[in-house]
């Protein structure tokens, strides 16, 4: 790997000269920064901007690393994370990843060169050793919803008894077909919502049909919709349709609509992670509501304690959890 060092001898001029250069802190004639910018760029010198910046403390920023905003929890999060850092004088660089691995590490990378003091992240689960490396070079990292790794502290739901809550709660409004639309179980909270859905359909007696769609790289409306086909597969009249999301959700009450099937009078729905527009559909949907705002405030409470604590004071990692909350709409 090439060092400021490198830089200089290829260039020409002293170490203080690149460093004045890269920095911008004092005059450097034009045809010497072109000497050493040229250099960098032959020797793919990327600066330790990580260690001057975490040194200095002047950075005041935090990255967030998640799927999407549009239409999800994550949005609220971060609206709860941005509200709370705002008011301790720190700024956001958020990264939208689509849950795609190789973009999750484009964004990892990029915020691990000194842009940011710590990183909050809804992680894919694919770039664990990078977030490892990250975190031992000296940023606070913190899982929101996702605790893929238990090394880092984390913010999440109560996904199990949330899933489990809601097959009983249809099961109670008269529901014996009760099929689940998930997102993808390789990611925690839904395999979570699965195991409760699975439990209380167990004890229940009843059968049980998950279907696992492409949640969330998918499209969120087009899963919830075809998912109502694939429920046919496995229930010849269902009767009650958990969901991973709002969004699958409209989806699934379009293809009911179209299908001729009345909600709620003949099928039930019910959303595991509920969003505000929700209760604004033109038939409002019954969901599992999630306190996002309050989720993302804590979260950046926790990543500001690791990263304004001495280096021997740090925090021990923490894994809080919230619960969720039924609410009542017209949909059941």
């Amino acid at each position: 790997m090439a060092t400021l060092k490198d830089v200089a001898k290829l260039a020409n001029v002293d170490v203080s000269t690149v460093s004045r250069a890269l920095n911008n802190t004092s005059y450097v004639h034009p045809d010497t920064k072109k000497k050493i910018f040229k250099a960098v760029e032959q020797l793919s010198y990327r600066p330790n901007l990580l260690a001057k910046g975490l040194k200095q403390g002047k950075r005041r920023t935090l990255g967030v690393v998640v799927p999407t905003v549009n239409l999800s929890i994550f949005g609220e999060i971060v609206q709860g994370i941005e509200m709370q850092a705002g008011n301790r004088g720190y700024s956001l660089m958020i990264c939208l990843t689509k849950d795609d691995p190789d973009i999750e590490a484009e964004c990892l990378n990029r915020l691990r060169n000194g842009l940011v003091d710590g990183i909050l992240i809804a992680s894919t689960g694919q770039n664990t050793r990078l977030i490892r490396d990250i975190k031992a070079n000296g940023v606070a990292v913190v899982q929101l919803v996702r605790n893929q790794d238990r090394k880092f502290s984390s913010v999440e739901a109560d996904c199990f008894s949330c899933g489990y809550e809601a097959a009983k709660y249809l099961y109670k409004k008269g529901c014996t077909k009760i099929g689940f639309i998930n997102g993808s179980t390789e990611f925690t909270p839904y395999a979570e919502r699965y195991r409760g859905y699975h439990k209380a359909m167990k004890e229940l007696g009843l059968k049980e049909y998950q279907v696992e769609s492409g949640l969330p790289r998918g499209n969120y409306f087009k899963d919830g919709y075809k998912g109502v086909e694939r429920l046919k597969e496995a229930f010849d009249d269902v009767d009650g349709i958990m969901v991973a999301a709002d969004m699958q959700g409209i989806g699934v009450l379009r293809a009911l609509k179209e299908s001729g099937k009345k909600v709620p009078e003949e099928v039930k729905v019910i959303s595991l992670t509920g969003h505000a527009i929700g209760g604004m559909l033109e038939t409002a949907m019954t969901s599992m509501e999630l306190p996002g705002r309050e989720m993302g405030q804590r979260a950046a409470d926790m990543i500001l304690e690791d990263i304004e604590a001495a280096d021997d004071e740090k925090p021990s990692v923490q894994h809080m959890v919230f619960g969720t909350k039924l609410i009542e709409r017209e949909t059941t």
